[in-house]
């Protein structure tokens, strides 16, 4: 029963913790589980952790002391700790992007029952004084639908808390917590740390402004033309709508080699390393060149993988190194060194027993 005796309500608290710890454990799994379930589904971006916790027993009394506590007694209301603490169970959900949390948030508010929301971000950008890290609090539950479900009626009457932030937000948060005595250290810290602050919010949103970027590029490369004019010598007007084309980058090299190899999937981190390949033997290589080097000689590179495999069935050929090979065909002097020794020999005594048999 609920009293006014704080010593009686936190040896209550400590029995209720200690006997529904493992039931604690196992919801924060179950939410950690759904929720990463929930977002999968839906279109919220990259979500790059969600991870769970239960409040430490001693840190929920000190929050009850520090929060609630006076209040109560002042107006002798009678209180039992356990209603109050309504973080107990706490899921942490890290987005790339400043501008994918409002999308988390929606997606969670519609799945689960919602007790209240706190915007950090928005109270710390409405202070002068604004340093401290900055994310979204939602105070959940599960919903009736859900909690009528029997896998989820144990955790019925266990709320939680999720804290939704980006990834510069997260990183802030650490060292945030690590500043020791933040409202009593001198004017002139506090100065230098909402400068840091500060450099941290322009960094989130400089992130997020290369995202946007990026995708325009991508945009553009999907619809330009696959093939610009080659610069060769057939006349000064050809050469100059030659001059116009472009040098070959990650983008427009996803759009041309994603036209030849429909059935791969490029990773972004690898057609960033292999064009700069390229670059590295020829700087000024050009998209159209790319488009005729495929266009003229996969053909010739995919009979020489057929029979190279077919030798040795446990080698692999993937699209970059075909792709290896016919640039090693289409210029030999830009683009010998673009294999390495035994592949470039094993390649060119096959070309030669190829064209002899054929002659």
């Amino acid at each position: 029963m609920a009293s006014l005796d704080f010593e009686q309500e936190k040896s209550v608290f400590g029995n209720y913790y200690e006997s529904n710890r493992k039931q604690f454990a196992e919801a924060r799994d179950t939410y950690v589980r759904v929720i990463g379930s929930l977002l999968k589904r839906s279109d919220v971006g990259e979500v790059t952790k969600i991870e769970g916790r239960v409040k430490d027993r001693e840190e929920c009394i000190k929050k009850f002391h520090r929060k609630y506590q006076g209040t109560l007694e002042a107006d002798e209301q009678p209180y039992e700790i356990k209603d109050f603490i309504s973080d107990l169970i706490g899921i942490r959900i890290v987005c790339l992007y400043e501008d994918q949390i409002p999308v988390v948030s929606e997606v969670l508010q519609r799945h689960f029952k919602t007790l209240d929301v706190t915007d950090k971000i928005a109270a710390v950008e409405s202070t002068e004084d604004s340093f401290g890290y900055k994310g979204l609090h939602l105070d959940l539950a599960l919903s009736a639908e859900m909690a009528s479900q029997p896998k989820y009626q144990p955790y019925a009457d266990r709320p939680f808390e999720v804290q939704i932030r980006s990834l510069i937000q997260d990183a802030w948060s650490v060292l945030d917590h690590k500043i020791k005595y933040k409202k009593s250290i001198p004017n002139d810290l506090k100065r230098r740390i909402n400068i840091l602050s500060a450099l941290f919010e322009l960094a989130d949103r400089e992130f997020k402004e290369i995202r946007n970027a990026t995708a325009e590029l991508m945009q553009q490369a999907t619809v330009a033309p696959i093939s610009d004019p080659l610069d060769d010598a057939r006349g000064a007007g050809e050469k100059a709508a030659a001059a116009s084309a472009k040098t070959v980058n990650a983008f427009n090299f996803l759009r041309i080699a994603g036209h030849f190899f429909k059935d791969f999937e490029f990773e972004d981190h690898k057609v960033d390393d292999f064009v700069q390949d390229i670059l590295e033997l020829d700087s000024s290589f050009q998209k159209a060149e790319l488009h005729t080097c495929l266009t003229e000689n996969l053909k010739t590179v995919r009979d020489y993988r057929d029979h190279l495999l077919a030798e040795n069935p446990d080698r692999t050929f993937s699209p970059y190194t075909s792709i290896r090979h016919c640039l090693y065909l289409y210029d030999q002097q830009r683009f010998g060194r673009i294999l390495s020794k035994r592949p470039r020999e094993r390649f060119a005594g096959w070309l030669k027993a190829a064209r002899g048999a054929s002659a």
